[in-house]
């Protein structure tokens, strides 16, 4: 791969696009930075939004990683059971200086036995599933423990990147960058939290939740039983 400081994102098919573009788009402007975009077919993958990403390379091909982070979406059931991208997520956090995640990608960390007993935040329909794959579930926005900082639903991907900048980079250049990317949110409405919202507004999320809510309980519950088999 080359010189550098290699930044590999593990994508997979249905992937949530800001996962990973936000922090991309902070990463990429870490000094030496080579952002790899990676998944276990190569190729191409598309994401829930229908956004197609090419020229995706192997994660079996790359022999670096100094910083790993793994993004959530709808695809994270299938990949949770996929057990070569698990034992590549394994094999890159081996030699990776950080291991990171947004919103569902704890989930796939902690199915890879990468959460064992370390605190990691999550997004918050599925924060407590960390439990059953041995994690400890930690409702901030960025949750460090060790090397492992996680970030929580979607949007936080931004903020655990710039967690991530400043501890490599000092808090100064971090701050630069923020700057440069003009990161200042004013969202318009004070419901990003379900104990911001109003009770009509958490029901009505809820049920968008509730409709792949059986599917993925109980691919937790299988990732659960493999790891014990393992």
């Amino acid at each position: 791969m080359g010189a550098g400081f290699p930044v590999v994102f593990a994508l997979y098919p249905r992937i949530t696009q800001l996962d990973f573009t936000g922090p991309l788009e902070v990463f990429a402007r870490l000094p030496d930075a080579r952002c790899v975009l990676a998944s276990v077919n190569g190729g191409a993958i598309e994401g829930d939004g229908g956004i197609t990403f090419a020229n995706i390379a192997r994660l079996g091909d790359l022999t670096e990683c100094a910083l790993l982070c793994v993004p959530g979406g709808f695809g994270t059931v299938a990949a949770m059971e996929d057990p070569l991208y698990l034992s590549e997520l394994r094999r890159l956090a081996r030699m990776a200086r950080y291991v990171t995640s947004v919103c569902t990608g704890s989930l796939l960390l902690a199915a890879a036995g990468l959460l064992d007993g370390k605190r990691a935040a999550c997004h918050w329909a599925w924060r407590d599933s960390l439990a059953v794959l041995g994690a400890i579930p930690d409702p901030g926005r960025v949750a460090r423990d060790g090397n492992v900082i996680t970030g929580g639903g979607v949007t936080a991907g931004i903020d655990m990147a710039l967690t991530v900048l400043a501890e490599i980079a000092g808090g100064d250049y971090a701050q630069t960058v923020q700057l440069a990317i003009e990161y200042a949110p004013e969202p318009p409405f004070d419901c990003g939290r379900p104990e911001q919202a109003r009770p009509e507004i958490v029901t009505a999320a809820m049920r968008r939740v509730d409709a792949v809510r059986a599917e993925r309980d109980a691919a937790v519950l299988r990732a659960r039983s493999a790891r014990f088999l393992e």
